[in-house]
């Protein structure tokens, strides 16, 4: 009877141990799926008509931040300061929907509207693709981006 309860102990805490790795090892999960953090694009393209153009990043550095409930983006020249755009506002995801909503721009043209993107999160990577179009700035181009993590969220 001794053994019984002995080895029923010995179960339940062997159970117990398993379990708080499961959950550390879920959180850790969670944390890498994060959307929030700080993301550095490591490739950029745009398709437009029958144009292809790649971001040529040797030259810049584009970085963009992402909190609880909004972004901001910048882009920022190594040599000088020619070049320099930023922007930010609100977003909302749902799934992997992620629409962007640029709330701050110097472009008026583009201030206040949303646009809707697919992303993808796989280990360090973000991977943003989708249909930017403004009819009143005669936009309409095909983006994909590729952002590495630099920095994470903060934890909840």
């Amino acid at each position: 009877m001794k053994k019984i309860v002995i080895l029923s102990i010995l179960a339940l805490v062997i159970s117990s141990c398993n379990e708080e790795k499961t959950d550390s090892s879920s959180q850790e999960t969670e944390r890498l799926n994060t959307i929030e953090g700080t993301w550095k694009m490591v490739y950029g393209e745009i398709r437009e008509n029958d144009s292809l153009d790649i971001k040529d990043l040797t030259k810049t550095d584009f970085v963009k931040i992402i909190n609880k409930d909004h972004f901001a983006f910048f882009n920022q020249n190594h040599n000088d300061g020619n070049g320099f755009y930023a922007g930010g506002g609100s977003y909302t995801l749902v799934g992997n929907k992620y629409t962007e909503t640029l709330n701050y721009t110097s472009a008026e043209a583009i201030r206040g509207h949303s646009f809707p993107f697919t992303i993808e999160i796989k280990g360090d990577t973000l991977i943003q693709h989708g249909l930017e179009e403004v009819k009143e700035a005669n936009i309409k181009r095909n983006i994909l981006e590729k952002y590495i993590r630099v920095a994470y969220g903060q934890p909840g």
